[in-house]
Protein backbone atom coordinates (compact mmCIF):
# COMPACT_ATOMS: atom_id res chain seq x y z
CA UNK A 1 0.00 0.00 0.00
CA UNK A 2 0.91 3.37 -1.19
CA UNK A 3 2.34 5.86 1.95
CA UNK A 4 0.62 8.88 0.90
CA UNK A 5 -2.85 7.26 0.68
CA UNK A 6 -2.87 6.34 4.93
CA UNK A 7 -2.60 10.10 5.62
CA UNK A 8 -5.96 11.08 4.41
CA UNK A 9 -8.00 8.32 6.46
CA UNK A 10 -6.09 9.12 9.80
CA UNK A 11 -6.70 12.75 8.91
CA UNK A 12 -10.57 12.24 8.16
CA UNK A 13 -10.74 9.91 11.18
CA UNK A 14 -9.39 12.32 13.26
CA UNK A 15 -11.67 14.82 12.31
CA UNK A 16 -14.75 12.71 12.12
CA UNK A 17 -14.19 12.14 15.82
CA UNK A 18 -13.76 15.64 16.74
CA UNK A 19 -16.40 16.83 14.89
CA UNK A 20 -18.80 14.31 15.36
CA UNK A 21 -18.00 12.75 18.82
CA UNK A 22 -16.40 15.68 20.17
CA UNK A 23 -13.38 13.53 20.96
CA UNK A 24 -9.84 14.40 20.62
CA UNK A 25 -7.38 11.16 19.63
CA UNK A 26 -3.92 10.19 19.90
CA UNK A 27 -3.04 7.81 17.19
CA UNK A 28 -0.61 5.13 18.14
CA UNK A 29 2.63 3.59 15.98
CA UNK A 30 1.23 1.87 12.90
CA UNK A 31 1.50 -2.12 12.00
CA UNK A 32 0.96 -3.75 8.72
CA UNK A 33 -2.00 -6.44 9.94
CA UNK A 34 -0.57 -9.50 10.80
CA UNK A 35 -4.14 -11.88 11.43
CA UNK A 36 -7.35 -11.55 9.99
CA UNK A 37 -8.82 -10.90 13.85
CA UNK A 38 -9.53 -7.50 14.45
CA UNK A 39 -8.41 -5.80 17.62
CA UNK A 40 -11.92 -5.36 18.82
CA UNK A 41 -15.35 -6.95 19.10
CA UNK A 42 -17.38 -4.03 17.12
CA UNK A 43 -16.02 -3.45 12.71
CA UNK A 44 -17.36 -1.32 10.62
CA UNK A 45 -16.01 -2.30 7.26
CA UNK A 46 -17.01 -0.11 4.02
CA UNK A 47 -15.45 -0.93 0.50
CA UNK A 48 -13.78 1.04 -2.06
CA UNK A 49 -13.45 0.74 -5.56
CA UNK A 50 -12.14 2.21 -8.66
CA UNK A 51 -8.71 3.20 -9.88
CA UNK A 52 -7.85 1.88 -6.62
CA UNK A 53 -9.51 -0.89 -4.54
CA UNK A 54 -9.74 -2.35 -1.59
CA UNK A 55 -11.36 -1.56 1.95
CA UNK A 56 -11.29 0.82 5.62
CA UNK A 57 -12.34 -0.88 8.68
CA UNK A 58 -13.23 1.01 11.88
CA UNK A 59 -13.07 -1.93 15.22
CA UNK A 60 -14.04 -0.39 18.08
CA UNK A 61 -13.99 -2.51 21.92
CA UNK A 62 -17.82 -3.12 22.77
CA UNK A 63 -17.66 0.18 25.52
CA UNK A 64 -15.93 2.08 22.40
CA UNK A 65 -18.69 1.16 20.38
CA UNK A 66 -21.44 1.44 22.81
CA UNK A 67 -20.25 5.16 24.03
CA UNK A 68 -19.80 6.06 20.41
CA UNK A 69 -23.54 5.28 19.68
CA UNK A 70 -24.67 7.52 22.79
CA UNK A 71 -23.16 10.20 22.11
CA UNK A 72 -24.37 10.38 18.35
CA UNK A 73 -28.15 9.19 19.69
CA UNK A 74 -28.50 10.97 22.79
CA UNK A 75 -29.68 8.41 24.06
CA UNK A 76 -27.86 5.49 27.46
CA UNK A 77 -27.01 2.17 25.27
CA UNK A 78 -26.86 -1.14 27.42
CA UNK A 79 -25.67 -3.27 25.52
CA UNK A 80 -24.88 -3.68 21.42
CA UNK A 81 -27.91 -3.18 19.13
CA UNK A 82 -29.15 -2.38 16.01
CA UNK A 83 -28.24 1.67 17.15
CA UNK A 84 -24.59 0.99 18.54
CA UNK A 85 -24.22 -1.24 14.82
CA UNK A 86 -26.09 1.93 12.57
CA UNK A 87 -23.83 4.47 14.44
CA UNK A 88 -20.50 2.49 14.08
CA UNK A 89 -21.66 1.84 10.48
CA UNK A 90 -22.30 5.72 10.26
CA UNK A 91 -18.62 6.49 11.48
CA UNK A 92 -17.12 4.02 9.37
CA UNK A 93 -19.17 6.06 6.36
CA UNK A 94 -18.07 9.54 7.34
CA UNK A 95 -14.75 8.53 7.55
CA UNK A 96 -14.70 6.25 4.03
CA UNK A 97 -16.17 9.24 2.24
CA UNK A 98 -14.03 12.16 4.00
CA UNK A 99 -10.88 10.35 2.67
CA UNK A 100 -12.58 9.87 -0.39
CA UNK A 101 -12.60 13.10 -1.19
CA UNK A 102 -8.55 13.34 -0.29
CA UNK A 103 -7.84 10.78 -2.62
CA UNK A 104 -10.28 12.53 -5.36
CA UNK A 105 -7.80 11.46 -8.40
CA UNK A 106 -8.46 8.05 -7.63
CA UNK A 107 -12.18 7.96 -8.65
CA UNK A 108 -13.54 6.22 -5.68
CA UNK A 109 -16.73 4.60 -4.84
CA UNK A 110 -17.54 3.80 -1.57
CA UNK A 111 -19.60 0.63 -0.85
CA UNK A 112 -22.73 0.47 1.84
CA UNK A 113 -21.33 0.14 5.11
CA UNK A 114 -21.06 -3.47 7.42
CA UNK A 115 -20.91 -4.35 10.27
CA UNK A 116 -20.02 -6.98 12.53
CA UNK A 117 -19.80 -7.77 16.20
CA UNK A 118 -18.40 -10.65 18.08
CA UNK A 119 -15.47 -11.58 19.28
CA UNK A 120 -12.73 -12.98 17.47
CA UNK A 121 -14.81 -12.31 14.20
CA UNK A 122 -12.59 -11.84 11.09
CA UNK A 123 -11.93 -9.68 8.40
CA UNK A 124 -10.52 -10.73 5.08
CA UNK A 125 -9.16 -8.23 2.75
CA UNK A 126 -9.20 -8.16 -0.77
CA UNK A 127 -5.98 -10.33 -1.97
CA UNK A 128 -2.72 -8.73 -2.85
CA UNK A 129 -3.26 -6.03 -0.56
CA UNK A 130 -1.31 -5.85 3.08
CA UNK A 131 -3.58 -3.85 5.57
CA UNK A 132 -2.29 -1.02 7.74
CA UNK A 133 -3.29 -1.08 11.18
CA UNK A 134 -3.57 2.51 12.96
CA UNK A 135 -4.23 2.40 16.43
CA UNK A 136 -6.40 5.63 17.84
CA UNK A 137 -6.77 6.28 21.80
CA UNK A 138 -9.54 8.48 22.86
CA UNK A 139 -11.51 9.68 25.90
CA UNK A 140 -14.27 7.09 24.63
CA UNK A 141 -12.17 4.13 24.65
CA UNK A 142 -9.42 2.83 22.16
CA UNK A 143 -10.21 1.75 18.83
CA UNK A 144 -8.19 0.56 15.39
CA UNK A 145 -8.48 1.95 11.51
CA UNK A 146 -7.44 -0.65 8.92
CA UNK A 147 -6.73 0.53 5.55
CA UNK A 148 -5.85 -1.28 2.10
CA UNK A 149 -5.88 -0.22 -1.06
CA UNK A 150 -4.23 -1.66 -3.92
CA UNK A 151 -3.72 0.69 -7.09
CA UNK A 152 -5.85 -0.91 -10.30
CA UNK A 153 -3.44 -1.87 -13.24
CA UNK A 154 -4.59 0.80 -16.60
CA UNK A 155 -7.20 -0.87 -18.48
CA UNK A 156 -9.04 -3.20 -15.85
CA UNK A 157 -12.61 -2.84 -16.01
CA UNK A 158 -14.28 -1.45 -13.18
CA UNK A 159 -18.02 -3.27 -12.12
Amino acid sequence: MRVEWINPFVTATCDVFRKTLACELTRCPMTRRDSFCPSHEVSGLIGLTGQAQGMVVVSLGRQTAIRVAEIMLETPQETINADVADAVGEIANMIAGSAKSRLAEYELSVGLPTVICGKNHVIAFPSKSTPVLIPFESNIGPFCLEVSLVEQAAGNPRC
